[in-house]
């Protein structure tokens, strides 16, 4: 219930504060910063030592990686079909691939299934923001391109110099000689500015004006965010032979809404950050209603 109510005051104070222009109108770049260079690779410090490797582990990973693939080819056939440019598809594959696997999908797995299988939410949960460092980065760089097309060097680039991306790797090779034992609480410090520092940066670049005509972009974003990203794992689930947990928070974590560290890379790449933030705000709302549907499906199934 906490992590709730500090999405919307964190949402709402960004808003008050802009309106009332209590704060730099460039602010959340600074936000963004931390965000990126600090807080995001303190989480894979935080969590990726932690986690114990299995081959049914191997599920989740792929999972993930195939929503943002299929995203990929849902949004260049609904880009296509509209006119949109690749900046507006960049965007939409920004907002519409990658789950908010911890701060919402944490709470309600806990108050769905129960906390025993968050280390299995854990794993979908770093999965999603190497997706997002790797896949993410590639849709957001070729959006942020005038012409559309940029060398395989130029992306290449941006993936290895970006800092969550840095924070993954690092911290599965760190690891593996490392005790990061002694650290983590200087990590959870760290990891716990990543969601209240995003949704406020969401609320101080949110804005409403025009959002009638972006319904058609929202609602093609949540669909597949929402409907047919947990669908597709399901699916897959169905057709492998997945039981039992694994599959249920698999296809559960893959109903989240959209990350909020989207609207961070949206902005960073110049893409079309007042589109995200309303995907972001919207899924929010509307994905506790989904959610406890993707629950009783799963129930059934798994």
């Amino acid at each position: 219930m906490v992590n709730f109510v500090l999405i919307a005051v964190c949402i709402i104070a960004g808003m008050v504060f802009k309106a009332t222009k209590s704060i730099h109108p460039d602010a959340h770049k600074g936000i963004n910063t931390w965000i990126l260079y600090l807080a995001l690779p303190a989480v894979s410090f935080k969590y990726l030592p932690k986690v114990q490797w299995t081959t049914e582990m191997l599920f989740p990973i792929a999972a993930t990686f195939l929503i943002s693939v299929f995203c990929f080819i849902y949004m260049m056939f609904y880009s296509k079909s509209r006119g949109y440019s690749r900046r507006s598809r960049s965007t939409l594959e920004l907002a519409s691939g990658y789950s908010n696997t911890s701060f919402i999908g944490f709470p309600l797995i806990s108050a769905f299934y129960g906390e025993g299988l968050l280390s299995i939410a854990i794993i979908c949960d770093q999965t999603m923001f190497f997706a997002l460092s790797t896949l993410g980065i590639i849709a957001a760089v070729k959006g942020g391109s005038k012409s559309g097309k940029v060398s395989a060097v130029f992306i290449l680039k941006r993936l290895i110099t970006f800092p969550p991306l840095i924070g993954c790797i690092s911290a599965l090779v760190l690891s593996q000689f490392i005790d990061f034992t002694i650290a983590e609480p200087f990590f959870d410090k760290l990891a716990a500015t990543v969601s209240p520092l995003a949704l406020f940066s969401v609320g101080l670049q949110l804005k409403f004006n025009g959002w009638k005509k972006l319904i058609p972009q929202m609602s093609a974003s949540m669909l597949y965010k929402l409907i047919l990203a947990p669908a597709i794992v399901l699916g897959m689930a169905l057709l492998l032979g997945i039981k039992g947990d694994v599959a249920k928070i698999t296809v559960f974590e893959a109903a989240m809404p959209t990350l909020v560290t989207s609207s961070i890379i949206a902005e960073q790449f110049r893409l079309n950050t007042k589109l995200t933030n309303l995907i972001i705000g919207v899924s929010i709302i509307v994905g506790f209603f989904t959610s406890a549907m993707w629950y009783e499906i799963t129930e059934f199934f798994f």
